[in-house]
């Protein structure tokens, strides 16, 4: 199964609340969601943790769940991506500053089902240090790294994401993986990011991945197509 993730930003003139708005509930459930091989399909819109940049990277992030590459391109090729989905997203999102990645999830923590309806996720996106190979930082990542991660307090569900390999096969991948963290509420996240597991584990981060290269952002989801635990 391939989890996509799609990182979004407000396309000029567009409030982030307009943006985020337009692309849950207009752009996901009347063209994004019409695409038949989708198989599952959650936007996360960004909100406010920690110190808050003027202009942040992106406001929003679609995860897309697809059997696998046959069926992706064959989802490029529908009409309801290229009359659809496609012409729509310059209405909403900048699209020059869109990223995609496709990965393939590792669950470390599968959760309790289904979340609370105030809980929020913490994504995490990381590029390994220069001269680490991608199967020497997959190990790091989900041997020790995972170990310390797993014991920050109220961490409900906790996904590695890895980097598909066939980004690597002509270059470099723009960022190796994302690592989803999951909590039961905004204060359950503030509780555990002031934590000393949580300063642990981000210290271990800076030790095999480019520090300069970590973005952080939390969100909220909204489910399109199935849940968490279908």
């Amino acid at each position: 199964m391939i989890h996509q993730l799609i990182f979004a930003h407000p396309r000029p003139g567009m409030t982030e609340k307009e943006f985020q708005d337009y692309w849950v509930d207009v752009h996901a459930v009347q063209y994004a969601s019409k695409i038949p091989q989708i198989r599952k399909y959650l936007i996360d819109t960004r909100i406010p943790f920690g110190p808050e940049p003027d202009d942040p990277l992106w406001s929003g992030i679609a995860e897309i769940w697809l059997a696998n590459d046959e069926e992706q391109l064959a989802s490029l090729q529908t009409p309801e991506f290229l009359e659809g989905a496609r012409l729509d997203e310059p209405k909403w999102a900048a699209f020059w500053r869109s990223v995609v990645l496709d990965t393939d999830a590792q669950v470390l923590r599968a959760g309790d089902h289904p979340a609370p309806e105030e809980g929020v996720k913490l994504v995490v996106l990381v590029k390994r240090t220069n001269g680490t190979t991608v199967p020497e930082f997959r190990e790091r990542s989900l041997g020790e790294h995972a170990a310390l991660a797993l014991e920050i307090p109220g961490l409900r569900r906790y996904l590695q994401c890895f980097t598909r390999d066939g980004a690597y096969a002509v270059g470099e991948s723009l960022l190796d993986a994302a690592y989803l963290l999951s909590f039961d509420s905004v204060e359950a996240l503030e509780t555990a990011a002031e934590s000393p597991e949580f300063t642990k584990a981000f210290d271990d981060l800076t030790r095999f991945v480019e520090p300069r290269y970590i973005h952080r952002m939390a969100v909220r989801e909204h489910w399109i197509i199935g849940s968490e635990d279908s």
